[in-house]
Formats: C-alpha cells, sequence, structure tokens
C-alpha cells in the first residue's frame, strides 16, 4: 500500500481539518495538501520525466512544505531522501551521487549547501528552491492519482552516519514505514483528530518519520515559527494550544525542563514528549517528570528499523511503587510490538537474563538493506535479523538496559558521530601518525567530541590547522570540542585502541594526555 492514500483518505474523510500550521497560524487544510501534493507530484513525474523507483532528495530545513514534498514522492511513485541539513557538503555531495537523485527540493537557507555539493558530485540533480516561482509553477500542475506501488517498494532511504568512513542508506520501504506508523498509534501515542505533533526536531531524521502517523491519524503538523527547537517557543505554543506532542533527544527534553522551571509552567498543552536518540539519565528524567507530569514515553531504535526496537510507556515513567521502578527508568523498556528483540554472543546464541549481548532485531519495519552497498547488507542483516551493534542486557522481566555501543557512536544533542569520519578527517594532516576520536559527558548535550592525537615523530599539530581541515571536510557539529596529544595511543594484543582505557585517561586527568595547543 502507498503511503499517499493516507493522506487522500484523510483529505476525503476530513478536508477542512488543518493539516498544517507554522507556529498557531493554519497554513493549509488537509483538503488543500492533498491538492498541493497531488500537484507536485505531476509536476515530478511530468516536468522531470521521473520514473517509478527514482529518488527525490529533500535538503531541507523544517518548513511547512516539507511534508508536501515527502507525500508528494510517495504520490508520484518515487523514493524520498531526506537529507540532514547540518552536513557538510561534501556528505551532502556523497549521499546525491550515491542515491543518483534526479530532483532535490531545497529551502532558500540551504541553496548555497546545495550549490557547493553540486560542484562536488558527479550526479546533478535538477534544484527546486521552495517558495521560488519555479516551486509555486509545479504546485499548479494538474494532479494526478496515486501510484501503484508494491508494499516493499523503497519510500524513504535513511542515510546514517558513517562506521566506515561513508554514510549508508538504510532503505525503509513503505510496509516498514506503515508498520512503524501503526505501531505508534497503538503503543506508543495514540492520536485523535485535531492533536499535533509539532517538529522542534529536524524532519529528515526521527520528526520526520513522526509525520507518517499522525496524517494516518488525521492530526495536524505544526513547523514552529523559528523552525527548530527553541524551549521558550515550545513552552508558549503548549500555553496557547493542547494536544501537542513532539519527538526529542534527551538533551532537548532537559533544557525544556530548565526553561519550565524558570517560567513557572508545566506546559498545559503538551500531550505527550517522545524521547530517544541517546542515553536519559535518571535524574534528568524524574526533573522532567517533576516538572510535566505523566507525559514522557522512551522509544529505542535505529535507522534501519525506524524508533521501533523497544518502549518505556507513560505510565511506567510513573509506577514509582514498582520495587524496581528506577532500574525501569534507567532501561530503554522492552521490546515493541511490531518486532522481536534478542541479546546473542558472538555466535547468535541467545545470552541469559543479566548478561550482556548484541541487540538483535526482526519485524515488518526493519530495512530490505543498505542502498547499492551488498557488503554492508551481510554484515548488518544474517539468517533474517538485523545486527544493531549495540550492546545491551535484557532483565528477568524482559526489559532491556543498554551497556555499550559497539560501533562507538558519540551522540551529542540526539545527533549520531561515528567516530570514523572524523578520524579519518584528521588523520589527512601530514603531522598526525594516529589518532582516536571519542566522546565524554557534556551536561548539555549529553555527549562531545574529543580528538586524542598522536603526532608525527619531531613534527607538532596545533589545534587550528585541525579546525580548519575538519571544516573543508565535515559538519560543523563532528568536529572535535577538545583535542589532546599523546606518545601512543592504548591497544590491545590485535593491535585495536581501547578506547575505554583512553576514556579513564580522559577522565584521570591523569597527564598521559596534554591538552593541544
Amino acid at each position: 500500500m502507498n503511503l499517499a492514500h493516507h493522506l487522500l483518505r484523510a483529505a476525503k474523510v476530513n478536508a477542512s481539518a488543518p493539516s498544517l500550521l507554522k507556529g498557531l497560524v493554519p497554513v493549509a487544510d488537509y483538503g488543500r495538501l492533498a491538492a498541493t501534493t497531488a500537484s507536485l507530484a505531476a509536476a515530478l513525474r511530468q516536468r522531470f520525466s521521473l520514473a517509478r523507483g527514482d529518488r527525490v532528495a529533500l535538503l531541507m530545513k523544517n518548513v511547512p512544505d516539507y511534508v508536501a514534498c515527502l507525500y508528494a514522492c510517495w504520490h508520484a511513485g518515487l523514493v524520498a531522501v531526506p537529507v540532514n541539513a547540518k552536513l557538510h557538503p561534501r556528505e551532502v555531495a556523497f549521499i546525491l551521487e550515491n542515491s543518483a537523485a534526479a530532483v532535490a527540493f531545497v529551502t532558500e537557507d540551504m541553496a548555497g549547501v546545495a550549490s557547493d555539493a553540486l560542484a562536488l558530485s558527479a550526479t546533478k540533480p535538477r534544484v527546486v528552491e521552495i517558495g521560488s516561482a519555479e516551486y509555486r509553477g509545479l504546485e499548479k500542475t494538474e494532479g494526478i492519482g496515486v501510484a501503484d506501488v508494491s508494499a516493499t517498494d523503497p519510500a524513504w532511504i535513511f542515510y546514517t552516519s558513517g562506521t566506515t568512513g561513508r554514510p549508508k542508506g538504510a532503505v525503509l520501504s513503505h510496509r516498514n514505514l506503515l508498520a512503524m506508523a501503526l505501531n505508534y498509534l497503538a503503543e506508543i501515542n495514540p492520536l485523535v483528530p485535531d492533536e499535533a505533533l509539532l517538529h522542534a526536531a529536524p524532519m529528515s531524521h526521527g520528526s520526520g518519520l513522526y509525520m507518517i502517523p499522525h496524517v494516518l491519524g488525521m492530526g495536524a503538523q505544526i513547523i514552529p515559527e523559528s523552525g527548530r527547537f527553541e524551549p521558550d517557543e515550545i513552552l508558549e505554543l503548549t500555553a496557547r494550544r493542547g494536544g501537542i506532542s513532539f519527538f526529542a533527544a534527551p538533551t532537548m527534553v532537559r533544557r525544556l525542563t530548565v526553561a519550565a522551571g524558570a517560567a513557572g509552567t508545566h506546559a498545559p498543552g503538551l500531550k505527550t514528549i517522545i524521547y530517544g536518540g541517546g542515553p536519559m539519565y535518571v535524574a534528568d528524567c524524574k526533573a522532567a517528570l517533576d516538572v510535566f507530569g505523566p507525559k514522557l514515553a522512551q522509544i529505542y531504535g535505529q535507522g534501519e528499523t525506524p524508533m521501533t526496537i523497544t518502549f518505556l510507556p507513560k505510565q511506567m515513567h510513573v509506577d514509582d511503587g514498582h520495587p524496581r521502578y528506577e532500574e525501569r527508568l534507567a532501561s530503554v523498556g522492552f521490546a515493541q510490538s511490531v518486532v522481536e528483540v534478542r541479546t546473542v554472543d558472538d555466535a547468535g546464541a541467545d545470552v541469559a537474563p543479566g548478561m550482556i549481548g548484541e541487540i538483535i532485531v526482526r519485524g515488518d519495519t526493519v530495512m530490505s538493506g543498505y542502498w547499492q552497498n551488498p557488503d554492508a547488507t551481510r554484515i548488518t542483516l544474517r539468517d533474517g535479523w538485523l545486527y544493531t551493534g549495540d550492546m545491551g542486557s535484557f532483565d528477568a522481566d524482559g526489559f532491556l538496559t543498554l551497556k555499550d555501543r559497539s560501533k562507538d557512536v558519540i551522540i551529542s544533542g540526539g545527533t549520531n558521530i561515528y567516530p570514523r569520519e572524523v578520524e579519518e578527517v584528521l588523520l589527512r594532516h601530514e603531522a598526525v601518525a594516529e589518532v582516536s576520536v571519542i566522546g565524554q559527558p557534556h551536561p548539555e548535550w549529553g555527549e562531545e567530541v574529543v580528538a586524542v592525537v598522536v603526532p608525527v615523530a619531531g613534527r607538532m599539530v596545533k589545534r587550528e590547522e585541525l579546525d580548519r581541515m575538519c571544516g573543508e571536510w565535515i559538519a560543523r557539529f563532528k568536529r572535535p570540542k577538545h583535542y589532546f596529544v599523546t606518545s601512543e595511543l592504548p591497544k590491545n594484543s590485535y593491535g585495536k585502541v581501547v578506547k575505554t582505557q583512553l576514556r579513564t585517561f580522559l577522565g584521570e586527568r591523569s597527564g598521559r594526555l596534554a591538552p593541544m595547543d
């Protein structure tokens, strides 16, 4: 089933219901949104001669038009490729080239990034700027019917940060996303028409994925006037409108809690905060519950099985009479109903409760594979199971606690940063012999990026040189916040850097690591 049928259904059943709002100002009802989507779909197929299965990139910050562009891709039988607006032009160029995107919708503030990316990419998609005369002309094209697609056809290619230096595109089908949406409505956050999803987090990621169940449930989409997460703005919105839910990283929850406490408000219009994408400390969770009440729901997932591995529902966040209440708050909950979840050893055998193993998942939400990357697909998908690379343990009641991330991902402000990407850039410097990138705790962002450098014998490395090199190759948010110099990196018998020991050295400030000038 084509996901675009959800929008068409809403337009027939409830055409005058608000579908898009900028702040609290209605931008479109469901009738208008469906008509605009059908027109954009026709333009993609007819004016740009795209065929079923072709890819369309969305290099856009959060704007109301994002919804129409995404659903237009599906309406036309095309594949959406949402691109993180924080990425460096080189990273954007790789995604455009790897996906072979034929068209790229860009917001005005991303036009410069798009131009720089095109100069670096062998793929030259047709760029259409949102709000331009060309775009408004596309909106006037006579609409077409919803394309007939298979449930297993790709709908969304989600590019993860690259553990091997290059991003990988997780291919998510219409069936994958429908299963996610139905599970959301059944377990995470049931809703009724006129409730709203607030897009404070990027629509290219989790917030955009949750757009799907809210269209299915005929709810509204609210894009903040700022287009981003601003605590005071969210508090103002939830003071003036009810039934608002949003997806947030734990760092965002923490910042909103502090802002609400300072303002003396409990955000009365807030219905649900669905949080995930990084560790939520028990103290921060309790603080948020004290301010907002029983409005927190936790999810754990990956781009390869979007938002759908485990969850901790609202009622369990406030079940403080349970003997293992705090342990459950520190967990990521239990398996969502749409998937099976196991923890296994290196041989793929289940480990006992309380023992640590790799978390593996199977179900209708799991991707079909990585786009144009059969080797990575074979490693990650084995015998019908998704091997997440995350380590954790189940307790006897089926609650999962994350213990470590075997991929060494750093989560800063809810955004994944893979050390290998940063390390490869730093190793371009001729005076860097070795480098290891790790995360260290940060009170606001969860973690921050730290680089430990071994210089070439007899050479010096300056911080500004490494910063400049990072600026040429990777997004700003991936750059190390601190640099340290050491004579050698701790390694095991196989020659692999022992990052746990590096973190110990960093915490001890023992003199093994010297701050870089």
